[in-house]
C-alpha cells in the first residue's frame, strides 16, 4: 500500500495548494499548523513538497530526524542555500549579508566564539540585577483593569531595552531595534521585488547606524557590548560591510524573536490553560520548569533550513545533495513520542520540558539561549511576588510567515489573585 511519504501531488504550483505544505503563511496566521504536522510526524516524518512558495523542500517533522540532521553539519549546511526556506536572490542585484548562524565551520566556530562571552553564567549573574529591575518597573506601570496590547506594551518593551544594553545601543532610538527586527526576519517580504528593495533599504538604513556606533568605538578599549567584542576579535575584526551587516542582524533578531513572542505566549498560553496557570499561581518553584515549556509550546522559530552537500538517507528517504531540508522545530516540540499525547497543551510540570528543540540542537544551538530564559524567568518572578494575572480580552493577530513564530498583537487586562 502506498503511504502519504511515496505520494507526491501531481499537481503543478499554479493549481490547489498541497494541503500538507507547511511553509503556507496563513497556516500560522490563523493558528492552524497543528493538524497538518501531526498528519506528517505520523505518516511521514520526512516528506517531500515539490511546489511552495519558496520551491521544493524536505519537511522533517519529528523530533529524531531532526536531531540527526543537526548533528551532521557537514552533510547538512548551513550556508550553502542560508538558514531559511527563502533562496538567496541570485542575479546582478544580489546582495548576500552572512552571518555565523548561516556559516559553515571552521568560520562559524571563530565568530560564535567571539560573542558567546556575552551570554556565560557568569554574565547572566550579572545581568539579572538590571533585568529584574526594568522588570519590576514596567510591571508597576501597567494599569489594573484596562486594555492594553501586552505584546507592544511588555514583550517587545523589555526585550528591546535588552537589545539596546547589549549593543551599548541610544536608548531613546531602542524601538528601531524592533523595526528592523522586524523587517529582517519576515521571509515573506523575498517574494515580491517591491517588498525585496524596501526591506533592503531598511537593512542599509541599519547598517549605517551601527556603522557609525562602530567608528566611535574603534579606537576604544574594549567593554562588554557586542560591538566592542565584535572590533577586538581576530574572527570579526576584519569583516567587510555585509558580513557586518549580516551578523546585527542575526544578533538583533536572535535577541528580539525568541524573548518576545515567548514573553507573548506566557501571556496568551496561561490564559488559554487556567488550569496549569493555577498551579503555577500556587506553587511558584515551578517558574523554572515553566519557563522551558512556554519556550517548547511556543517555538518562536518554526523551522530552520539546511543544504544537503551529498546524498544522503534520512528515516527511510533519500536525501540528494543540493537538496534543501526545512527542520520544523515547531512540530518536534509536539512530537508526541517524546512530549506524550498531550503536546499541544502547556503543562507546567512537564518532566522533560528542557528537551525541547526551539533553540535548535548541536553546533548551531542558540548562542543566547541562558539570555532568553532569564528574562522570561524573571518576568514570571516578578509576576508572581505581584500575583498578577494576565486575562486575554481578544484574539492576537499573529505573524503571517512560517520562519518567525510570533504575534503582532494581543490585547488584555491584568488583575490580581
Amino acid at each position: 500500500m502506498a503511504t502519504l511519504a511515496d505520494t507526491m501531488p501531481e499537481t503543478d504550483s499554479a493549481a490547489a495548494p498541497d494541503p500538507l505544505d507547511v511553509s503556507r503563511a496563513e497556516f500560522y496566521r490563523d493558528d492552524i499548523w497543528q493538524a497538518p504536522f501531526a498528519r506528517l510526524r505520523a505518516e511521514a516524518p520526512v516528506r517531500y513538497t515539490p511546489h511552495s512558495s519558496f520551491g521544493p523542500y524536505w519537511s522533517v517533522s519529528s523530533y529524531k530526524p531532526i536531531v540527526e540532521v543537526e548533528s551532521l553539519p557537514d552533510i547538512f549546511s548551513s550556508e550553502v542555500g542560508g538558514i531559511t526556506l527563502a533562496d538567496f536572490i541570485e542575479g546582478p542585484n544580489q546582495v548576500r549579508m552572512p552571518m555565523f548562524i548561516a556559516r559553515d565551520r571552521p568560520v562559524h566556530t571563530a565568530q560564535r566564539r567571539t560573542v558567546a562571552p556575552a551570554f556565560t553564567p557568569s554574565e547572566m549573574t550579572r545581568m539579572a540585577v538590571d533585568i529584574r529591575r526594568r522588570t519590576a518597573e514596567m510591571l508597576d506601570s501597567l494599569p489594573i483593569g484596562e486594555r492594553f496590547d501586552w505584546v507592544d506594551t511588555v514583550a517587545i518593551e523589555l526585550t528591546t531595552q535588552m537589545l539596546a544594553i547589549l549593543f551599548d545601543f541610544p536608548w531613546e532610538d531602542r524601538r528601531k531595534l524592533t523595526f528592523w527586527s522586524d523587517w529582517a526576519g519576515d521571509i515573506e517580504l523575498v517574494k515580491t521585488p517591491e517588498l525585496r528593495q524596501q526591506r533592503l533599504v531598511h537593512m542599509y538604513e541599519c547598517g549605517g547606524y551601527f556603522k557609525t556606533l562602530w567608528d566611535a568605538k574603534i579606537n576604544q578599549d574594549q567593554t562588554p557590548d557586542l560591538i566592542s567584542m565584535m572590533i577586538h576579535s581576530d574572527a570579526m575584526r576584519e569583516m567587510d560591510q555585509m558580513e557586518f551587516l549580516g551578523n546585527l542582524i542575526l544578533l538583533i533578531v536572535g535577541g528580539n524573536d525568541t524573548t518576545r513572542n515567548t514573553m507573548s505566549a506566557l501571556a496568551y498560553g496561561l490564559d488559554r490553560f487556567p488550569d496549569e496557570r493555577a498551579k503555577l499561581e500556587a506553587d511558584p518553584s515551578l517558574i523554572a520548569n515553566t519557563t522551558q515549556e512556554l519556550i517548547r509550546w511556543q517555538t518562536p522559530l518554526a523551522h530552520m533550513r539546511r543544504t544537503a552537500t551529498q546524498d544522503y538517507e534520512l528515516a527511510g528517504q533519500s536525501i540528494k545533495a543540493g537538496d534543501k531540508l526545512a527542520l520544523w522545530y515547531l512540530s518536534a516540540n509536539r512530537d508526541e513520542s517524546v512530549f506524550r499525547q498531550d503536546a499541544d497543551r502547556i503543562v507546567v510540570d512537564r518532566p522533560n520540558a528542557r528537551r525541547h528543540l526551539a533553540f535548535g540542537h548541536g553546533i548551531h544551538r542558540c548562542v543566547g539561549a541562558r539570555l532568553a530564559e532569564l528574562q522570561i524567568g524573571i518576568l514570571l518572578e516578578e509576576m508572581a511576588a505581584r500575583r498578577l494575572r494576565v486575562n486575554v480580552v481578544d484574539q492576537p493577530e499573529r505573524v503571517a510567515a512560517c520562519f518567525v513564530h510570533g504575534y503582532r498583537s494581543l490585547p488584555v487586562e491584568i488583575s490580581r489573585y
